[in-house]
């Protein structure tokens, strides 16, 4: 395997961790957990043993993806993002039969500080905010803000906020990549060769 795991970090025996990656100062890969292809662990980060991290992945600082949590690939993690999946959770109570599933779909974007409270999906190339409190589910190519976060607009795969309407039918190309994007109904989808 050729992955580089900083000396400070600590890697449990039964982690399976994909060429290419880098796993950085103080990060803790607990066995079982499995992750992907040239992925990115910046510092401090955790990473459960029931968890599942897809290829190229960035994980930012103090991020701890904990047990049934999958991210799949191409996932963006600012520093400090913050996962559950206790939704209930009680220091007097064991919950761990109760761990709520969180998926977040290919090439989605969660800023610094955010937080996905368990049991949601998070839909591809969706763009969480600094910040946002997420409580439900993320349509794909969506843009949420806030406490509890709502959405505000739809965003291209390349991360730029498209002038569509929250929901009705219309197009936009992205003025960087030509793609076009089409929104049907509440839904965005990118016609798109790959």
């Amino acid at each position: 395997m050729t992955f580089v795991v900083h000396p400070s970090a600590i890697v449990d025996d039964g982690a399976r961790i994909g060429d290419g990656s880098r796993i950085w100062h103080f990060t803790h890969v607990c066995s079982g957990a499995r992750i992907g292809k040239n992925v990115v662990l910046g510092q401090g980060a955790y990473v459960g043993s029931k968890a599942v991290i897809g290829d190229g992945c960035k994980i930012q600082n103090n991020v701890s993806v904990y047990d049934n949590v999958v991210l799949e690939d191409e996932v963006f993690c600012g520093p400090s993002a913050v996962f559950t999946n206790v939704y209930n959770p009680r220091s007097s109570v064991d919950r761990k039969a109760e761990y709520r599933d969180t998926l977040i779909r290919r090439g989605a974007t969660l800023g610094a500080n955010s937080t996905v409270v368990c049991g949601v999906t998070i839909g591809e190339f969706a763009f969480v905010g600094a910040g946002a409190v997420v409580t439900s589910d993320v349509r794909a190519y969506a843009q949420v803000v806030g406490v509890p976060a709502r959405q505000v607009g739809w965003i291209s795969r390349y991360g730029e906020k498209l002038e569509l309407p929250l929901v009705g039918y219309a197009q936009q190309h992205c003025n960087h990549t030509g793609q076009l994007y089409v929104l049907s109904g509440d839904k965005v989808e990118c016609k798109c060769v790959a």
